[in-house]
């Protein structure tokens, strides 16, 4: 028999963040997270998208044993702003057992119906940068510190809920040489001189700082159109700058501004955490720090996180500004691997962005939905 238990103190939530550690024992793909940073997330004292949303906690018990889990959200700038009346539901685990997965999903369909909410979709976070979506495809290639990784029966626990797809998801890499300068060295220049546009490169986190806010004010405007999206609030862009923007490396972040100095495009790449994350396995201390801070000086591998374009800047090649200064910096770190961050399969302006780097496909990952009656 399943039973399902609300978390409802530290030790309940700590047993919530560490259920996948078990649930992924030995996997060589599966990325775990910092054990720390995870149960932060979940604050409501630490993290400033309680303000906005509230979420609840649940795991599930066969024979006294956990079994499975699931993050019940709601987003009430979505729902109310938006207009979207969405239960959101992420973190979802689970062992492969059909009871377990149905359990866990009827009880988030009942927070949903007795919010008056219209449908459910999962697996998602709280806001567009939290991870997304459950791996289709892909399941040979190691995870990233910014998506889940899960095994493979989850799709057809799903679809035999009868979940449909909601969004698809691809994710892509390229080779750093494919990134040849011949491509964008002239346009580079061209669209600089037509535009009045320069470049902005850093060496110290605390010069991007007084760029941050602008930066987040971009993503929102960059970004509003998609179907998912919901802003970044000032409050969270005041957590995400404490708790982000110092740890990326100062040179993976590239901004491109107008004669004015009013930013037009920003970038962020982060080296990738993967392995040193399996290696410190969810602890900081006593190596688990060392592990993180060597992959950011010495990973030959890069993360793009976000792009984001002013609207009217967008189809206007200003792209080319920032991969010629990523080509320079990835040379003198010896980059070779460039990999993407989930983008909509719907988002075709992104693709189009990419396309002379001759990128693969190697994961697919989709959301589902559930009306609710």
């Amino acid at each position: 028999m399943i039973s399902i238990k609300e978390v409802t103190n530290k030790a309940g939530l700590k047993a919530f963040v560490k259920f996948p550690f078990s649930l992924y024992k030995n996997n060589p793909y599966w990325v775990p997270p910092i054990i720390k940073d995870e149960l932060e997330t979940f604050d409501q004292t630490k993290n400033p998208v309680f303000a906005n949303a509230e979420a609840r906690f649940f795991l599930a018990y066969k024979e006294n044993k956990i079994v499975g889990r699931v993050a019940a959200i709601i987003n009430w700038l979505e729902v109310k702003e938006q207009g979207l009346k969405k239960m959101r539901f992420g973190w979802f685990d689970f062992v492969d057992d059909l009871e377990v997965s149905k359990a866990l999903l009827q009880k988030v369909a009942s927070i949903g119906a007795e919010n008056a909410l219209d449908y459910m979709e999962g697996p998602v976070g709280f806001t567009n940068l939290d991870k997304v979506g459950v791996l289709i495809e892909g399941f040979d290639h190691i995870g990233t510190m910014i998506t889940w990784y899960n095994h493979p029966y989850y799709q057809n626990h799903y679809e035999a809920h009868g979940f449909t797809k909601e969004k698809e998801y691809l994710e892509n890499k390229f080779k750093a040489a494919a990134a040849d300068p011949k491509l964008f060295e002239k346009a580079n220049t061209l669209i600089k001189r037509r535009f009045q546009l320069r470049e902005l490169n850093f060496t110290k986190s605390e010069d991007i700082m007084p760029w941050v806010d602008k930066m987040f004010d971009l993503f929102n405007e960059s970004y509003a159109k998609l179907s998912s999206f919901v802003k970044i609030t000032d409050v969270q862009k005041e957590y995400f700058k404490k708790k982000y923007i110092s740890f990326i490396n100062p040179e993976y972040i590239k901004f491109v501004v107008d004669k004015d100095d009013e930013l037009v495009a920003f970038a962020i790449v982060m080296p990738s955490f993967s392995k040193a994350l399996q290696k410190a396995n969810g602890k900081l201390f006593p190596f688990g720090f060392y592990h993180l801070l060597q992959a950011r000086k010495n990973s030959k591998d890069v993360i793009f996180y976000l792009i984001g374009i002013r609207p009217e800047y967008q189809n206007k090649g200003i792209t080319a500004i920032i991969f010629n200064e990523y080509y320079h910096t990835f040379k003198e770190k010896g980059v070779e691997n460039c990999i993407r961050t989930p983008e909509l399969e719907e988002n075709t302006a992104i693709r189009q962005m990419w396309k002379h780097f001759n990128p693969i496909t190697h994961k697919r990952r989709r959301t589902y939905r559930k009306a609710l009656n």
